[in-house]
């Protein structure tokens, strides 16, 4: 499969991100083009070469063999709501197109993921769905105080996301509230996926395409789980979004609206306006390849500094010459 793709030939990218969000203020990673189309390796600068390798072996599912035919032809979206005063929260919702909202919490005062999410609410009516994302912020004790307030200045939350760090966290958490529990990190950031031990933790799990290593890879975990799931980017561009809407696409069951519409919280994509994914009326139509990114748009949004263009591309050699793309 490595022979079949040019890696030296791979372009960096670098778009500013919309609002700061999960620590970072612009997005950064590396497009592969390969016999199938195209791939984006953005495996986050923190992540170490085990974690990376599961990046890599998404874009170059991608890029070489494609992915299983999808059994529904659109998927249902949620908009996000990074960490903003609740006037903004309020215009994002409302403005969406979308019925379902995940707010983000816990990344300040108790009192303003409060109003945000009030207003989210009065943003969508009693009718939407509302949820909101922690990121494993809190302990037990403080999650299981923390989540009844937030479910009721919501009005109701259809789950909460990763609450707490650990599986066992989780599963006191949720034998302590009556809102639903989804596990995110739980699952991607484990050691083993396919063997991480979430029923009795969780209501839901957020499967992650890309972390995850591919469509193919994230459908074995999603079955191991054997819970519904979610499908959520990790703020890929739109050539990532649609690895992410293929999974989707392909799980048996999906009851749930996915977390795929986060090019909002980039200022661009490497994909030209008629094809970029943004979601329209709630809804991303499932692909059957990666969209093309445009040249301007590559040449634009080219990491400029020497040196960092420099670190991403030693970092996808070295990733190649261990061997660390995946079966």
């Amino acid at each position: 499969m490595k022979t079949m793709i040019d890696f030296p030939t791979a372009r960096t990218f670098a778009i500013p991100m919309a609002t700061r969000f999960r620590g970072i203020d612009v997005r950064e990673g590396m497009l592969i083009e390969g016999p199938a189309g195209w791939g984006e390796f953005s495996a986050f600068a923190e992540y170490d070469d085990r974690e990376s390798a599961s990046w890599l072996t998404a874009a170059i599912e991608a890029c070489t063999v494609g992915w299983p035919d999808p059994v529904r032809g659109r998927v249902p979206i949620n908009a996000t709501v990074p960490v903003v005063e609740p006037e903004r929260a309020h215009e994002i919702a409302a403005t969406s197109g979308c019925r379902t909202v995940k707010v983000k919490v816990a990344e300040g005062p108790l009192a303003a993921d409060i109003e945000r999410l009030a207003a989210v609410r009065d943003a969508l009516g009693p009718s939407g769905a509302v949820r909101c994302d922690a990121n494993g912020a809190w302990d037990v004790d403080t999650a299981a105080t923390v989540i009844p307030a937030l479910d009721r200045a919501a009005g109701g939350l259809e789950y909460v996301e990763q609450p707490c760090p650990t599986i066992d966290e989780l599963a006191a958490v949720r034998r302590r509230v009556d809102v639903r529990i989804a596990a995110d990190e739980s699952i991607r950031r484990a050691s083993d996926p396919l063997r991480v031990a979430v029923a009795e933790a969780a209501d839901i799990a957020v499967i992650k395409c890309t972390p995850l290593g591919g469509v193919r890879r994230a459908l074995r975990v999603a079955e191991a789980c054997g819970l519904p799931c979610v499908v959520s980017s990790a703020l890929e561009t739109s050539v990532g979004l649609a690895a992410g809407l293929a999974l989707a696409g392909a799980l048996p069951e999906l009851d749930f609206a996915c977390g795929l519409g986060t090019l909002s919280l980039l200022t661009s994509d490497v994909v030209g306006e008629a094809r970029s994914l943004r979601p329209v009326d709630g809804y991303l139509p499932v692909a059957p390849v990666p969209p093309t990114p445009d040249p301007e748009l590559l040449d634009r949004y080219a990491i400029a500094d020497p040196a960092r263009a420099a670190w991403w591309h030693d970092r996808l050699a070295r990733l190649v010459e261990q061997g660390r793309i995946l079966d």
